[in-house]
């Protein structure tokens, strides 16, 4: 899977490349995480990216010329024949695991960054295919978004993560809720005179009782 960001903070997304699984996922070529700045497509010497609102306000929004060249261009370069654009925006759908699932679908994923107070509007209606919010709350820009979003998708692509995590995300995406209790050694812990103990069932070895524990503790 290509995976395409536009932004004007091309140094954001060093750690994120190149450290854990999603580095090995780019070393076993499963992934490609290709970083381009926004402003090798502005025309003026002081590469603006962002102009005055019309009608008034406070803050910057970011211009539609660059970003459609940018994206115009991104495409070519990356060849891909499935691609979908997102614009990462605090008014796009709330993303969760079933959108991970879709996207998991797709060739190639361009991320536009957004930043300032927002976007040109035509950007999100004539060149996105669609908007995507990571939660209810306003970020400085989409970086942060995309990396998640990113994240997530990555996890859902085979190879990228053990076979065992695999089964995990079939499972989560299924509908099936994952997020059990866990408990690692010490079976006993004590804490401030206090024994923090690991439930006995853990440690029956009885596979159909953990398993139905796990379940029932699930939330």
């Amino acid at each position: 899977m290509k995976l395409s960001i536009i932004t004007i903070f091309p140094n954001f997304f060093d750690s994120f490349k190149n450290e854990a699984l999603i580095a090995r996922g780019i070393k076993k070529k499963i992934l490609s995480i290709k970083i381009f700045n926004l402003r090798d497509w502005t025309v003026d010497n002081h590469k603006t990216v962002d102009d005055r609102p019309y009608g008034g306000g406070v803050g910057m929004v970011m211009k539609i010329e660059p970003i459609f060249k940018a994206v115009k261009a991104v495409k070519v370069k990356t060849k891909s024949k499935k691609t979908r654009i997102i614009l990462l925006s605090a008014k796009g759908k709330i993303f969760n695991q079933k959108k991970a699932q879709q996207l998991s679908k797709y060739d190639n994923l361009i991320f536009i960054c957004g930043r300032y107070e927002g976007v040109d509007e035509r950007v999100a209606k004539h060149i996105a295919d669609e908007e995507i919010s990571i939660g209810e709350y306003v970020l400085f820009g989409g970086e942060t978004a995309a990396m998640v979003i990113m994240e997530a998708v990555s996890r859902l692509i085979f190879g990228v993560i053990a076979k065992e995590e695999s089964i995990e995300n079939e499972s989560f995406s299924s509908g099936s809720n994952l997020e059990h209790p866990q408990y690692t050694r010490p079976d006993v812990y004590i804490m401030k005179g206090k024994k923090l103990k690991v439930p006995s069932v853990l440690l029956s070895g009885d596979h159909a009782k953990i398993e139905g524990w796990r379940k029932k503790n699930s939330k």
